[in-house]
């Protein structure tokens, strides 16, 4: 999230520029100095991948957010601000707003892994609208 040096390093040496687990205002902000660095060094910024890797807690109803995120000792509330929380719908307009931004891929950290029934209901509820 560095403001001036990070950019100007993705600029000149990444294929893809990752921005973990922050806000789509701040993916925002930091996507647009990286691109600026870009065009500086006449780079063009369509050259590079954008992508944001995010924490995801999805579930059919609010009941079930919330016991998986407490499973992973979070809130629902900040995973809806800063990751991919809520119903598959919810998770897929965020999806959307990232990718509104300039992000084209999406990484998801999945914290409960013996949790199986999550991973089948992002696949046939989100990433099968995708």
């Amino acid at each position: 999230m560095g403001p001036k040096r990070t950019p100007r390093l993705a600029a000149r040496y990444a294929d893809e520029f990752n921005l973990p687990f922050a806000s789509v205002p701040d993916t925002a902000a930091q996507f647009d100095r990286v691109r600026a660095a870009c065009t500086e060094i006449g780079r063009d910024p369509g050259q590079m991948v954008w992508s944001n890797a995010l924490v995801l807690c999805c579930g059919r109803d609010d009941a079930e957010v919330a016991r998986r995120a407490a499973a992973i000792g979070r809130e629902p509330d900040e995973l809806r601000a800063n990751g991919l929380a809520g119903t598959p719908a919810e998770v897929l307009d965020t999806i959307g707003r990232y990718g509104d931004i300039g992000s084209e891929r999406i990484y998801l950290q999945v914290l409960d892994l013996g949790d199986l029934e999550h991973l089948e209901l992002v696949a046939s509820e989100v990433m099968a609208k995708l």
